[in-house]
Order: C-alpha cells, then structure tokens, then sequence
C-alpha cells in the first residue's frame, strides 16, 4: 500500500465543492498532484496532513473565493506544463 496517498486523500473528502468549484475533477492519478499544489498555497511541508488540513480550513473560511482562484490557476498551469 502506498501510505503517501493515504496522507494525501485524508483532507479531500471535504474538499469536493472546492474541487467542483476550480474544474477539477480528482482521480487516482493526479490526486498526489493536486495535494502538492494545495501544500504549496498553504505553505505547508509534504507528508502533514493535519496542518494541512488545518490551513486549508482557515483559508477557505477568510476567502473561498480567493482559495478556488489559486487552486484553478495553479492546476491550470500544471496541467498546461504536463501536456507540453
């Protein structure tokens, strides 16, 4: 079993809204992306899940709107710069 992806879906069941929001649809293959991209706006290290999630949480609740628009744009690069 890869405990990394363990780590990196704990949070994400509450994020399904946030992902709809953003046009990002999670599967099995990107969700490791997607929580690197979501650590990298949070500012939080690989592997803690918890902080993560508590960072997370708090962004949405000062600035939903603000947290969507990074995800989006990050996803949207990343996604331009896989394709490439």
């Amino acid at each position: 079993m890869n405990v990394g992806v363990v780590n990196v879906t704990c949070y994400f069941r509450h994020l399904k809204q946030i992902f709809q929001k953003a046009g990002i649809e999670v599967t099995k293959e990107n969700k490791q992306e997607i929580d690197k991209i979501i650590r990298n706006i949070v500012n939080v290290g690989y592997k803690n899940c918890p902080a993560t999630w508590r960072k997370v949480k708090k962004r949405i609740a000062e600035n939903e709107e603000n947290f969507v628009a990074k995800l989006k744009e990050a996803w949207k690069k990343q996604s331009s710069t896989r394709q490439s």
